[in-house]
């Protein structure tokens, strides 16, 4: 059974507009840093997963459309790049630190605020809504992703 992820992203670094431009509208997801979100890449995101594709850190954040996994987990290859901003000098070829996956464009949307989000009750448990969260790629149930659905206007898809 298909899972479900909201992904941030700073749109100045990878916005869903450069998703849709990408070749195949497929971006390799780099740059994850953080044990937690590496670990869903490694041990549960699966292909075919639905993505919310969330612009964080900008003047209007929010989901700003739809994506899926599209592959399989490997290894960052940005780890081993010393010009890389995501460089880590501990990362070695033979044992990779750091995980990345793509994802594939489903549609864009209209944006649906973090303040929208926050004023729909169906939405309140979700994790990018608690104060103090900073993961990058949290999980989404299956009712918060039907809500964000609904909310957007979209035929509902599990």
């Amino acid at each position: 059974m298909p899972h479900h992820w909201l992904m941030k992203s700073e749109p100045d670094e990878v916005s869903i507009d450069d998703l849709a431009r990408a070749p195949g509208q497929l971006l390799a997801w780099t740059g994850v840093r953080n044990h937690q979100a590496r670990n869903f890449i490694r041990d549960a995101m699966q292909p075919g997963d639905g993505v919310l594709f969330y612009h964080s850190s900008c003047a209007e954040p929010g989901v700003a459309g739809l994506a899926e996994i599209a592959g399989r987990a490997r290894p960052d290859a940005t780890q081993f790049d010393p010009h890389s901003p995501y460089f880590d000098a501990r990362a070695k070829v033979d044992a990779p630190r750091w995980l990345q996956i793509d994802v594939r464009l489903v549609r864009k949307t209209r944006l649906l605020s973090l303040r929208e989000m926050r004023e729909a009750p169906e939405l309140a448990s979700m994790q990018v809504l608690r104060r103090g969260n900073r993961l990058s790629i949290t999980p989404v149930t299956d009712a918060e992703w039907q809500a964000v659905l609904e909310r957007l206007e979209i035929p509902c898809r599990t």
